[in-house]
């Protein structure tokens, strides 16, 4: 009688302790819900919106076109592809003086810029010095990237196509977060002038990821999505097979069917 008393003991210890871990992971998975405070039909203020300018390293593609073809082609690079006739632009380079370095105009200073704005100094530049008399340009971004690490569905380095990006975008690009992320630290690395700054957002709470300096993403930017509590948990299996649910299920019907056997 003595033994089956110490065998219930355990046995409801076990239940105990598989309750605890039950709560435990319902208390994690509340925090996987973004925007958790948002509230509906409210509307939410934003901050101004911060377009991407250029950085030196940085590349760009630029064209300018105008009626007059053969005098337009000295401000264009254009090279050769081998083995047939088709041309491809070439791309300027931002210099470590935050410049670019043209045909015909020189070095034009474009560090702190966006795309348009470097168009129409480019344009102005040809009106000015009378150049062009029709001058259109266009410029494109040719190798502006973030970069995504952890628990994301798709990391790695994805390509920036727009003017400017969001945190939650470039998440959304990146496959979205996986269930075992952690939605309420993601850390994102901003590189300035030779300096790295580290910046932390909450995305379960709308003022606080609207508010973040690193809400829109600059070229470069890296960001890390910590795993949960569960997840840590989980890849600790082979070392500690105690923490693991699947352990305490097996030791609970163990129990139950010595109690079974003893009690007959």
């Amino acid at each position: 009688m003595k033994h089956l008393q110490e065998i219930s003991t355990a046995f409801f210890f076990l239940v105990f302790v598989f309750l605890l871990i039950f709560f435990s992971s319902c208390k994690t998975n509340s925090k996987v819900v973004y925007l958790q405070d948002i509230q509906s039909n409210i509307a939410i203020a934003l901050q101004e919106v911060k377009e991407i300018t250029l950085k030196p390293g940085d590349k760009l593609n630029i064209v300018v076109y105008s009626r007059d073809q053969e005098l337009v082609k000295m401000f264009n690079l254009i090279s050769m592809s081998e083995g047939n006739n088709s041309r491809e632009n070439s791309y300027y380079t931002v210099n470590k003086e935050g410049q670019i370095d043209m045909p015909i105009l020189g070095l034009i200073s474009v560090e702190g810029l966006t795309r348009l704005e470097v168009a129409d100094l480019i344009k102005y530049r040809l009106l000015a010095g009378k150049l062009l008399r029709d001058p259109t340009v266009t410029v494109e971004y040719a190798n502006m990237y973030y970069y995504v690490m952890g628990e994301v569905g798709n990391p790695g380095k994805h390509e920036i196509e727009h003017d400017q990006i969001t945190l939650l975008e470039a998440l959304s690009e990146a496959g979205d977060l996986t269930i075992q992320g952690r939605r309420d630290n993601i850390l994102v690395l901003r590189t300035v002038n030779g300096e790295q700054t580290p910046y932390r957002v909450d995305i379960t709470q709308t003022e606080k990821l609207y508010g973040s300096p690193a809400f829109y993403l600059q070229q470069n930017d890296l960001i890390y999505v910590e795993p949960n509590t569960m997840r840590v948990n989980q890849s600790q299996l082979n070392a500690n097979t105690l923490r693991t649910p699947g352990f305490w299920f097996s030791t609970t019907s163990f129990v139950l069917s010595l109690i079974l056997l003893l009690t007959r």
